[in-house]
């Protein structure tokens, strides 16, 4: 790498990691904040909540580096215009090949890193991300319940007494459980019971050993009582197919010719293209002249042109998932205008007709 490609992209790589830095922990402080108010601590504890604000960050990664480089470019690319700096390297020769070539070497690598977030590190966060929620969301989560005390949710009529727990929190002793459902009330009691592994595509459930279900009529006297070794108890509904799609590996998403599948693929394997197009965009709102009220201009332009983009993506991804468009052109309609736009605009001034005859 020759010494003035490093120095371009030494200027674009300093932003880039203040700007990660800075949106990632905005985000997870802003995910934190959320969880925090609704109490997530009390059902799954602060580690499991960390991990939670640490899964919920990595899901957004793909889309806070997009972001990050576009602006890194725009920012340090726009510095170096202010200070001539540019104007300096075309004096001495350098071309706007160059320039854009030394932006194409970090946007390449950091589109590639955006790529393998999306396309199998994402899915994983995601499944481990529904695991804990469901944790979390379920009422009959039993880590969160402590021995020797009693629970209820006036919602659901539920009561629920643990005498006793081991070490692990997952095997209990001496469980009670009443529950108020409307026409009927049951009581459930049992001498030993275990909390299951959230398993993600699986029903919560808790294993129940050694006890009487008793079930009490309130219109009737048909009361029943029933003995049993062992008693699988459902906590929750199954899982959201929209989680499952989100959560699906790539591979699958392949093989599959749903129109929401296609769609969440052609979604994650367009980031390191929209990524690259973006930062070849971002190139043409860098030319700002030393005033400041055009450089603030350049900077607007800039903003809104991400917003659409990032509009775009979303609209184009829907009307693949509602069958408005088919798997072609698919979501790859916005990217061929993404590159016409940035050869447009790349070509667009005099400095840069350069680049075209070249």
């Amino acid at each position: 790498m020759k010494i003035i490609e490093r120095y371009i992209t030494r200027e674009l790589l300093i932003p880039f990691t203040v700007i990660i830095v800075i949106l990632a922990g905005l985000y997870a402080s802003f995910i934190s904040g959320r969880f925090l108010a609704g109490a997530v601590t009390e059902s799954l504890g602060v580690m499991a909540m960390l991990k939670l604000v640490l899964l919920k960050t990595v899901i957004s990664l793909d889309v806070l580096m997009q972001l990050a480089l576009y602006v890194a470019i725009v920012v340090g690319l726009g510095r170096l215009h202010r200070d001539q700096e540019i104007n300096v390297l075309r004096s001495a020769g350098v071309s706007d090949r160059r320039i854009i070539y030394a932006v194409l070497m970090v946007a390449i690598p950091i589109g590639i890193i955006i790529g393998l977030l999306s396309i199998f590190v994402r899915p994983w966060a995601y499944q481990e991300n529904f695991v804990l929620n469901a944790q979390a969301e379920a009422e009959l989560n039993t880590d969160r319940f402590q021995a020797g005390r009693f629970y209820g949710s006036e919602g659901s009529g539920r009561v629920i007494y643990i005498q006793s727990k081991d070490n692990s929190d997952k095997q209990m002793k001496n469980v009670f459980h009443y529950v108020n459902k409307g026409d009927s009330s049951e009581i459930i009691v049992a001498k030993e019971a275990g909390q299951q592994q959230f398993q993600f595509g699986q029903r919560s459930q808790i294993h129940l050993l050694d006890g009487f279900v008793y079930r009490y009529m309130h219109s009737t006297t048909k009361d029943t009582v029933a003995q049993f070794d062992k008693l699988v108890y459902f906590t929750d509904k199954g899982n959201e197919r929209g989680y499952a799609r989100k959560a699906a590996t790539s591979l699958f998403l392949a093989g599959s010719d749903q129109p929401r599948d296609i769609a969440e693929l052609q979604w994650r394997l367009s980031r390191p293209i929209g990524t690259i197009l973006l930062a070849l965009i971002a190139i043409s709102f860098t030319r700002a002249s030393p005033r400041q009220d055009k450089g603030e201009m350049h900077l607007f332009a800039a903003a809104m042109v991400f917003a659409l983009y990032y509009i775009l993506s979303g609209l184009a991804q829907t009307w693949v998932e509602q069958g408005t468009v088919g798997s072609l052109p698919g979501v790859w309609w916005l990217y061929a205008l993404m590159l016409i736009a940035a050869l447009g605009l790349l070509s667009s001034s005099p400095q840069q007709r350069m680049l075209l005859r070249r």
